[in-house]
């Protein structure tokens, strides 16, 4: 494993960069983009520095990797920014890893903040033994319509601000209702509808454990898993905490268990010292099931999950349903930051 290095943390009135390392988002929807410089702003006391991809459709990042691997370097590289914030995931940033210099990365320090598809930078950036930031993403988390949930912010400041995030308490309540606002402005002012947080889950070992955490978005885990090109060792992942949130395309909870078997048979699974998943989003802008069906999707890949990791790993305590991922509100997870994670008492806390 290699020797980590946490980015020093923000201060007030500090110049962050805001890039597209992924898709864009900001030309589609510039309303979107404008709160989320504007929260940056005014709840964080933040000045956002636009980078040239940030603005930037679409159909010219997927035709520019190279210009948006070129982002990342500047933004590393400027002595005057102490952070990077990406806009927005997507599903193509495997194709930047092979214009980026780890050296660089790793010679530059700097709290990056993103999800998502930014997965994949975050796992390039572990592998050069810096700790990033998988939340805090502009458009869909800083950017929510309606109020900034007081948990985002909360968990988001500390991401900012502090040396660590401390205990990560439980949400009073979660939604992964899908926002019209991105098509309507109108909707801006409009917060989606909250539910009764259902709890965290948990299972497998009963000992506490602590670990660097690795991991992110699971569809692009898996894509590591299948370039063969950028994941590490077996020894480097010894000790770790293996992280896994799923993304709002609902994936069926086989598919999550593919991932976690091919982790297993590769000789990985049995490697990590614990896992812990993100609440997964039951619905989308596709499909809009009834309650009582969702319930019973969550259910069944948190049922699909336990089952992979008792196979490979009976020892691992597993920590279904944190608030981090594709729903609201968040706390961002330090990956190669460390992680203790108690059964006993039912607690996590980040380091």
């Amino acid at each position: 494993m290699p020797e980590f290095v946490t980015p020093p943390p923000l201060e007030r009135g500090d110049r962050v960069a805001v890039l597209a390392p992924s898709s864009g988002g900001a030309r589609e929807a510039p309303h979107v983009f404008e709160l989320g410089l504007e929260r940056l702003r005014e709840r964080f006391d933040l000045e956002p520095v636009i980078y040239p991809t940030a603005r930037q459709g679409n159909a010219f990042l997927a035709d520019n990797p190279r210009a948006r691997a070129a982002d990342v370097h500047a933004a590393f590289r400027d002595p005057e920014i102490d952070g990077i914030v990406a806009t927005i995931g997507g599903s193509d940033q495997l194709r930047i890893l092979k214009h980026l210099d780890p050296d660089v990365l790793r010679a530059n320090p700097t709290r990056f903040y993103g999800m998502s598809d930014n997965t994949a930078l975050q796992l390039l950036l572990w592998n050069a033994g810096v700790v990033s930031y998988n939340g805090a993403q502009l458009m869909n988390e800083l950017a929510v319509p309606g109020e900034l949930p007081a948990y985002t912010e909360r968990y988001c400041r500390r991401a900012f601000f502090e040396d660590d995030l401390g205990r990560l308490e439980p949400s009073p309540e979660w939604t992964d209702e899908p926002s019209t606002w991105w098509t309507d402005p109108s909707e801006m002012d409009s917060s989606p509808a909250y539910e009764p947080n259902p709890g965290r889950r948990w299972a497998g070992g009963s000992e506490p454990v602590e670990g660097r955490t690795w991991g992110g978005c699971r569809a692009i885990v898996e894509w590591f898993l299948a370039t063969d090109r950028f994941v590490p060792s077996p020894a480097n992942l010894e000790g770790a905490i293996l992280c896994l949130e799923t993304a709002e395309s609902i994936p069926e909870p086989e598919t999550v268990g593919g991932t976690l078997l091919c982790f297993g048979e590769r000789g990985l699974l049995e490697r990590f010292d614990g896992v812990v998943v993100g609440r997964p989003p039951t619905r989308s802008f596709l499909a809009e099931p009834p309650r009582e069906q969702r319930e019973r999707y969550r259910d069944r890949l948190y049922d699909e999950i336990v089952e992979q990791v008792r196979r490979y790993n009976p020892e691992a305590p597993v920590l279904l349903g944190l608030d981090w991922g594709h729903t609201t509100p968040i706390a961002p997870l330090p990956i190669g930051g460390r992680l203790e994670l108690d059964p006993r008492s039912e607690t996590v806390r980040c380091r």
